[in-house]
């Protein structure tokens, strides 16, 4: 069945917990695809898991249309979503309008992700009122790092506590469809996902989450990059270098290509092949 903002919301009224993933290309998105992951995010983590950055914030939106549209590609059911990179939307309502419909048009997305709280209200006001799906994203929001001065946990203490409980309400009542908690205390996740309508997507949050997001490179023991909200569910990372390593070895010691890896029933006969070595 198709994913879409209906089916989700009826997940979570229902009860029914979401999943959700990374994904930056048309391969492993065919595969999370077939797995059953109900939504993906093609986040401007991609500047950190495929283009090697300290963090996001070179990314850029032509980077993420190209992502995106790759990811969308390889996708039948699965819900996508695209993120809105640094500096693409926090300058005015009007620049946050046409690079969200840049990349809505121009990838075939289901919806777009922006971070921040109240303040990014007029923005997330205006794209879903030209009927643009938003997920709103608070607690940690990594285009910030400098401002936190590191990926640090946010809502700690009272005072901030409440200002995340306050920005989850103020994007739901611009019209986000859902929020990504990220690094926020459990008990406050778990608070905020009790008083919003709308879906609340954990990562390093709570249990309690309507929804739950990996990176697939942290999950897989891909990343040498290891949060400690991040399980290994597999450890595809040492699978690939042992991998690496035999192809090595087997090109090295001329074990491969070996007969059946050739196409030996297309070839020359000696005869023919000899006359070209002597006319040549």
């Amino acid at each position: 069945m198709k994913n879409t903002v209906a089916t989700l919301a009826a997940m979570k009224k229902n009860g029914e917990k979401i999943s959700q993933l990374t994904c930056y290309d048309y391969s492993t998105a065919k595969i999370i695809d077939a797995a059953g992951i109900n939504m993906i995010l093609v986040g401007d983590s991609l500047g950190m898991t495929m283009q090697g950055y300290k963090d996001t914030l070179p990314v850029t939106v032509d980077e993420m249309i190209v992502y995106g549209r790759s990811v969308v590609r390889g996708c039948k059911e699965t819900f996508v979503v695209v993120d809105m990179p640094f500096m693409s939307y926090q300058i005015s309502v009007e620049q946050a309008m046409q690079n969200a419909g840049r990349i809505m048009k121009e990838t075939g997305a289901s919806a777009i992700k922006l971070e921040g709280g109240k303040e990014v209200c007029p923005q997330i006001r205006a794209i879903t009122a030209a009927g643009i799906p938003v997920v709103a994203h608070i607690g940690m929001t990594p285009q910030s790092v400098n401002a936190f001065g590191g990926f640090t946990v946010q809502g700690k203490g009272e005072a901030n506590a409440r200002r995340v409980l306050e920005d989850a309400l103020a994007v739901q009542e611009a019209g986000a469809f859902a929020v990504t908690l990220e690094c926020v205390p459990p008990k406050l996740s778990a608070l905020i996902t009790k008083k919003l309508d709308i879906i609340t997507i954990g990562i390093g949050a709570s249990p309690e989450c309507d929804a739950q997001v990996l990176v697939w490179q942290d999950m897989l023991g891909i990343s040498d990059f290891k949060p400690k909200f991040a399980k290994h569910f597999a450890e595809v990372g040492e699978t690939m270098r042992e991998a690496f390593r035999a192809y090595d070895g087997e090109v090295k010691s001329g074990v491969f290509p070996a007969s059946e890896h050739t196409f030996v029933k297309s070839d020359c006969t000696e005869e023919f092949l000899a006359s070209l070595d002597a006319e040549y």
